[in-house]
């Protein structure tokens, strides 16, 4: 009898041990809870779709582009190829381009110039977070103090002096443009970026942003530099 009861015993301080153990060990590594809320997920979701949308667009874009060489005779290949030279030119941002859209002026604020604090840089930082703010738009051309900004230019420190495509942006106030493709778009950009908190940010670095009204004709230069051919090399003609 007393066997029985030391047996019944010995699987219960088993049980008891054995679910201490487990309590133990998921308090000490509990699992990782994602804290973001919905709108957050919903708003980061949306950015993939439209990204995904956009590599679409691309695939399709370069497959008629295939597409129409095939197509083509061997006296209009010639033209076909300037012609999307002449495209990739463009997206390369080295054309002058005129069309609606607005001019921000970046200025020291009021209360920076009434105590007399040093006017200093724009820190590559925010000048960062503004062309992202207008990155939520979608076929713009944009130039920072007449450097022509596209996905190949690069915003840096440069010796303590912030720079675009490594040319030195000047010291408060400087104007931005911001070209769109249609003057519906101007204004929706101009809506977008007067309510935006990015002017807080700039206000804590002692600028203001002043954005003008959209404009039905503005003109922002092209890349003045040339890209170098480093790799590609023309076919002998018949091979």
């Amino acid at each position: 009898m007393k066997k029985v009861i030391h047996w019944k015993f010995t699987l219960i301080l088993l049980i008891v041990g054995f679910m201490t153990a487990v309590q133990y060990n998921s308090m000490k590594s509990p699992e990782q809870r994602d804290t973001r809320d919905i709108w957050t997920i919903r708003q980061e979701l949306s950015n993939e779709k439209q990204f995904h949308s956009e590599l679409l667009s691309e695939i399709r874009e370069l497959d008629n582009t295939i597409k129409t060489y095939k197509s083509l005779s061997d006296e209009n290949t010639g033209k076909a190829l300037m012609e999307t030279v002449d495209k990739l030119h463009r997206q390369a941002g080295m054309t002058d381009v005129e069309g609606p859209g607005i001019i921000i002026e970046v200025r020291p604020s009021a209360e920076s110039i009434a105590l007399g604090a040093p006017i200093t840089d724009i820190s590559p930082d925010l000048l960062t977070r503004f062309v992202n703010e207008v990155n939520r738009y979608k076929g713009f051309t944009l130039e920072i103090d007449g450097k022509r900004f596209t996905t190949l230019s690069s915003i840096r420190d440069i010796n303590g002096i912030t720079t675009v495509n490594g040319l030195n942006v000047s010291k408060p106030p400087f104007s931005m443009k911001i070209i769109s493709s249609s003057l519906k778009e101007s204004e929706k950009m101009y809506n977008y970026l007067a309510a935006s908190p990015i002017h807080d940010d700039f206000y804590l670095d002692n600028l203001l942003l002043d954005i003008r009204k959209p404009e039905a004709s503005i003109e922002i230069r092209g890349f003045p530099e040339r890209f170098d051919n480093q790799f590609l090399e023309e076919m002998p003609k018949g091979e």
